[in-house]
């Protein structure tokens, strides 16, 4: 299967607009998305055609930026077998040797949330997630569909991130990813690890890509996702190479 544009058909499916709201990720500025019709599930068919057109999942929900006067919201992907770490990646795969990776269903945890409420009250109190909750969390992350996947990363018995993640036909879709906030793990960048790993799951499943979502150029919260390169992006409905300075 092409992984450069969708095969199924996608022009029959409903979606809906929002009316414009504060965009949670440049200030000032205000957008508005664009969403499949709730009442349409996005079946793995669906989801990999409109994955190719830039959507993306929360929860039940498939979405893109639909802004009229803005475009600064670019999605963009790894392609796998083409990705080279940089010289900092290589010392993180090294310095996280010690951690066991686990892949499981994309359902409820006690264990998951209690990080996931420490991770947000430390780390994003000034976000949309702020504060969280039991259904806040249950609705962004967990879905009862066989290609959500939750990879538990763990210290001994520790656990140290959740990375969750979507297994399409054409590649894993990185959904959003929380750890252990202590500063004694700061080192280990286990963000980035995540991501790290996510991509050599792709390599030993033979798929071509590993979705990162939106990089916004004027984000510092989106830089990291240039660190992985080479990167593409879609234009249009092409993907190409990201040229980054």
């Amino acid at each position: 299967m092409s992984s450069n544009s969708p095969r199924q058909p996608v022009r029959d499916l409903r979606f809906y607009l929002t009316v414009p709201h504060a965009c949670s990720y440049l200030e000032g500025r205000e957008a508005t998305t664009l969403f499949l019709d709730p009442q349409q599930s996005p079946g793995e068919s669906v989801y990999d055609a409109l994955t190719l057109l830039g959507f993306r999942r929360s929860g039940q929900h498939l979405y893109r930026p639909h802004c009229e006067n803005c475009s600064a919201c670019v999605s963009v992907r790894v392609p796998v077998e083409e990705f080279s770490p940089s010289r900092t990646q290589r010392k993180l795969r090294t310095r996280n040797a010690d951690l066991s990776e686990h892949v499981r269903p994309a359902t409820f945890d006690a264990e998951h949330y209690s990080l996931y409420a420490h991770y947000i009250r430390t780390r994003h109190r000034d976000g949309d997630m702020y504060p969280p909750s039991y259904d806040q969390y249950r609705t962004f992350l967990n879905l009862d569909q066989d290609y959500a996947r939750l990879l538990e990363l763990r210290l001994g018995d520790r656990l140290l991130a959740v990375s969750a993640f979507d297994q399409l036909q054409h590649g894993l879709s990185a959904i959003y990813t929380f750890f252990d906030p202590a500063s004694q793990f700061d080192r280990r960048s286990l963000g980035t690890y995540a991501v790290l790993c996510l991509i050599e799951r792709a390599r030993r499943l033979g798929l071509p890509h590993v979705y990162l979502g939106y990089w916004i150029q004027e984000s510092r919260k989106m830089a990291y996702k240039q660190n992985f390169r080479p990167l593409e992006r879609l234009d249009g409905r092409h993907w190409r190479r990201l040229i980054l300075d």
